[in-house]
């Protein structure tokens, strides 16, 4: 929502402060010009990346319109469904949670929390990440460098789109320049036209400079900056998430397990430790 504000707000001040100047919005259609960017745009974002890149790129750019991150309700979900399967394997034995580990889909308590368990990443992070410790293949204090190098892959893959767009921001303003140049070439060829139509030339050659930059400035590169404060918030529940699980595969309670997950994020994100503790514990009764 905020992403779709502050793009109004961008454009109603550039048209805004030019038709405040006496300027007409007809002087800054130019659809050869916006085809000649867009086109050369699109072309470089193809030769800078692999296929998946793009398809990432596209679905970050997208993904700016739902949110940054996950907020104070997706950690309370979590922290209830770390709480519900610790407390599971405490009372039963880690092999009681094989079958919620094998098949979230139909586990009874990965239902209780359907966005949670809409979201497959983080559903198969989590079930990855507890699979070793049933299976009793792997030492407690050997699970969390396993979970950090699978966050740090996940950070790596999550900052192409960041690369592809920095390019973009940094290739627009010059693709403008190449769109302005075409046009002061042509309006070489019509010098003897007379004054009306080469000014109505250089000001169509001029547009393209203009929306080159425009469209660097002004949201190519506020989306990069958005897009990467998403991928910290991301990466931040990635981490409380591995921190909890490290903790209850060294043997901790439970409830403290998860209390270290809570400590490791900024408090606008989860209740106090007194509330926490009363909404995991009757969410378990």
């Amino acid at each position: 929502m905020f992403v779709i504000i502050g793009g109004v707000i961008v454009v109603a001040a550039a048209i805004g402060a030019f038709l405040m100047s006496g300027g007409s919005l007809l002087l800054l259609w130019h659809p050869a010009e916006i085809i000649a960017i867009g086109g050369i745009t699109v072309g470089v974002a193809i030769i800078s990346a692999p296929k998946d890149v793009l398809i990432h790129t596209i679905h970050a750019v997208l993904g700016t319109l739902k949110g940054n991150g996950p907020g104070k309700d997706d950690y309370l979900d979590l922290m209830k469904i770390m709480y519900e399967l610790f407390m599971l394997g405490r009372r039963n034995g880690l092999l009681a949670l094989d079958e919620h580990v094998s098949s979230p889909e139909s586990s009874s308590i990965f239902q209780n929390y359907p966005k949670f368990l809409a979201d497959k990443d983080k559903v198969t992070f989590l079930c990855s990440a507890l699979r070793p410790i049933i299976d009793g293949k792997i030492k407690p204090d050997q699970l969390e460098p396993l979970l950090k190098a699978e966050i740090d892959a996940k950070k790596q893959a999550a900052h192409g789109p960041i690369n592809v767009l920095h390019l973009l921001g940094d290739s627009l303003p010059g693709i403008g320049i190449v769109a302005a140049v075409m046009g002061i070439i042509l309006t070489m060829s019509f010098l003897d036209q007379g004054v009306m139509v080469i000014g109505g030339k250089i000001s169509a050659a001029l547009s393209g400079t203009f929306l080159g930059i425009f469209a660097a400035y002004g949201f190519i590169n506020p989306l990069c900056n958005i897009i990467e404060f998403g991928n910290e918030a991301e990466e931040a529940y990635y981490i409380c998430m591995s921190r909890s699980i490290g903790a209850f595969a060294r043997g901790l309670a439970p409830i403290m397990a998860v209390e270290l997950a809570r400590r490791s994020l900024e408090a606008s994100l989860v209740p106090s430790a007194d509330d926490l503790e009363n909404i995991l514990k009757s969410s378990t009764s």
